[in-house]
């Protein structure tokens, strides 16, 4: 398996790491959670920049990522989200890109992660930038409506893993077959030992697979400080307690 290392991170080993999105609109509210943040028991937070509502200025970005930066002193993930991966905004994609490239060219994050395009100029100028300035990335692919079969999730997470450092699929779970569908194609992952990854069922239903991460191999687990950034996740708190009872 691939090393994966950020700052005193090694996602290879021991608990799965624990997540924590800042999801504020303001300056302000995102600079408070952060503090907040620098104290709390996780690993790492993801600055959801999607969700901030100057979002499209890239100069308050990188001002508000140097803030930061000063501020918190844990592994940062800076997330870009567009709509259709269920972010808060539309964003196209060559501003998406753009400013991807200049938060890991001035590396006001230590981790990026990048929605998956395949086969795309794109995607893999930005993965060069990253591999180029140090910054590792999580390759990203949402779906809102379904879960997919088995074959195909280990397919897209195989696909990614080629690509970035850890490959990441979210997918919504409509039924308890759902759920066991997920954990199916985590666990065949987890056996071929081919990289680190995140798999996740979204939605009521798909909780157990934000907590039983270690058993079925995701290495990764989003929780909430505050607010939600996605269905289904649960307060980091109750997520660091349950991870230690389940660690095998």
């Amino acid at each position: 398996m691939k090393n994966v290392q950020v700052k005193n991170i090694d996602f290879r080993c021991d608990l799965p790491k624990i997540c924590v999105p800042v999801t504020g609109v303001t300056e302000k509210e995102i600079l408070h959670e952060f503090s907040c943040l620098n104290n709390a028991d996780i690993d790492l937070v993801e600055f959801r920049a999607d969700y901030f509502e100057f979002i499209n200025d890239r100069f308050k970005v990188t001002d508000l990522l140097e803030k930061i930066r000063e501020l918190y002193h844990k592994p940062l993930l800076f997330t870009l989200r567009t709509k259709k991966e269920g972010g808060a905004f539309h964003i196209d994609n060559g501003y998406y890109f753009e400013l991807n490239n200049i938060i890991i060219e001035r590396k006001l994050a230590d981790l990026a992660d990048i929605e998956f395009f395949p086969q795309s100029e794109e995607i893999n100028y930005t993965l060069y930038l990253a591999e180029k300035n140090q910054i590792k990335t999580i390759l990203s692919h949402h779906n809102f409506m379904k879960t997919p079969a088995v074959g195909e999730i280990t397919a897209k997470i195989n696909e990614m893993s080629e690509y970035g450092d850890i490959a990441k699929i979210a997918v919504m779970a409509n039924s308890e077959e759902d759920v066991l569908t997920l954990l199916s194609a985590s666990l065949k992952i987890k056996q071929e030992k081919k990289g680190p990854f995140i798999a996740i069922a979204m939605g009521p239903l798909g909780v157990v697979s934000r907590i039983s991460c270690e058993l079925f191999g995701s290495c990764m687990t989003y929780a909430s400080y505050k607010e939600k950034s996605a269905p289904g996740q649960i307060n980091y708190k109750l997520t660091k307690e349950i991870l230690k009872i389940m660690h095998v």
